[in-house]
Formats: C-alpha cells, structure tokens, sequence
C-alpha cells in the first residue's frame, strides 16, 4: 500500500532551499510541498482558494500565497512576496493546472482559453518570475501528463496544453544554458485526487469505474498516489538529478510505455 509519508523523521535533501510549489493546496501539489518540508526546505505554496489553502498550509507548516497563476498581478504579488521574505528561490515546482473532459464538438472558445491560459500561458509567465529569483545550482519541475503522448477522448484540449508544456520544457533548457538551472517535466499517469470532483465533476461511482478500467490496463495493475509523484518531483530537483535537464519522466505505472 503506497500513502502519504507522515512520519516525523526529515532528510536532508533539500535542506535550506526555497521552494514554490504552485497548486499546492491539494492532490499532486500538497504532496509535493509536505515532501519538500520533510526534506529540510522552506516551502511557499499558492492557491486560488484562500480558506483551503490556509488550513493546508497550517497544517503542513508551509507558507501560504494566495493567487491565480493565470493573472498577471497575482504573480507578481506572489513572486514580490518570496523575494522580500527569502530574497531569492531555489527550486520551482510549477504544478497549478487544469482540465475536464469535453467532446469535440462541445468544445468553446473560453473553455479553450482558461485552460490554455492556466496550464500554458500561467505556467510560462511563473517560471518566467522564478527566473528572476533563481541562480546557478537552482531547478525547475513542470507538471505535464501522460497524455502529452496519448490521444485521450474527449480531452483534446487538456491534452494539447500537456503537449505543449514538454515542448516549452525543452526550450526552457535551451534558453537557460549557461546559467546551471535545469528543467524537467514530470509526467503523471492516473492520480486520483479531489480534483476529479471539483474540476472534472466526477462522482464516487464514476472515480471507482475509472480507477478499475485504468488498473485493468496498466502493466503495475493500479494506479498512482500523490506522493508517487512528489518523489519524482523531488528526485528532478535535488542534486541527485543535476545531469539531467530537458527530460519528460513519466510515472505512470507503465501505462503510455506499453
């Protein structure tokens, strides 16, 4: 059985780093950020929600910024925060995403935009203000999907936006040669998290079908956890992975390997 680590015991991994991990007031996010805080770091965390995110972050000992990466003055609010309380940041886990599942021919147009402005647009204009507090040695993780190299029913859109943070990964680390920051992007297979009730507006019966149809199909037999991935997450931001930049690590039980 694979859960959430709640044990008391720290590492040392990342000891002394400032970290961003947006998104992080539940799911993939949350588990990245309680990951990063055993492991020595200080760890900021944004949210849209201000009441969720605060009990998350009571909770975990991380500190709170409330903000929508899809808005401009939300950033930088954000990014002017960490640099008046740290003055500078160490590692940047860019996980604040989103997408729902929709048929082709019921696509809109503000559909199109808010996920294409969260998941790209917000995404590259957050590592874009990262960079400016970011020095040699520092590490960028940016949440893609397996779906980047699938063709999903009915989830084009999201899909494409996952497409097209691997392909802005590979020139991040082109652009930043020179200056030692890596980029990587990390893959998740199926996680199931409250996000497949607030945003994709799946019910209990539905959750459990698609965790069967998923495990039925994956060579691991399951589906993932949160922390499956926050430790990958971590992998691409320590030292131990400083070799590798530019990468797409999927950790998805082998289910888009196969």
């Amino acid at each position: 059985m694979h859960t959430l680590e709640t044990s008391n015991i720290h590492t040392t991994r990342h000891a002394g780093k400032v970290v961003l991990v947006t998104g992080g007031s539940s799911g993939i996010g949350e588990a990245a950020a309680a990951r990063f805080l055993r492991e020595g770091a200080k760890v900021y965390i944004t949210g849209r929600r201000q009441a969720e995110l605060d009990t998350v972050a009571a909770r975990l000992g991380a500190i709170p910024l409330q903000g929508d990466i899809a808005r401009a003055e939300d950033l930088e609010r954000i990014f002017a925060t960490i640099k008046d309380q740290s003055g500078h940041l160490d590692i940047l886990f860019a996980n604040a995403g989103g997408g729902e599942f929709t048929p082709l021919d019921q696509v809109t147009e503000p559909q199109f935009d808010k996920y294409f402005g969260i998941n790209v647009k917000g995404t590259l204009f957050t590592v874009q203000h990262a960079l400016k507090l970011m020095g040699p040695g520092s590490a960028i993780v940016l949440n893609g999907s397996m779906v980047s190299v699938q063709g999903p029913a009915a989830f084009g859109v999201y899909a494409a936006t996952k497409a097209a943070v691997r392909s802005l990964a590979r020139t991040l680390a082109t652009d930043l040669k020179g200056r030692d920051i890596r980029v990587n992007v990390v893959a998740p297979g199926v996680i199931v998290t409250p996000g497949y009730k607030s945003e994709l507006g799946f019910t209990d019966e539905q959750i459990a079908g698609y965790v069967a149809q998923v495990s039925a199909m994956s060579p691991l037999g399951r589906t993932g956890t949160p922390d499956e991935i926050a430790k990958v997450v971590s992998f691409l931001a320590s030292d131990d992975a400083s070799f590798i930049t530019g990468v797409e690590l999927f950790v998805d039980g082998g289910q888009a390997q196969v």
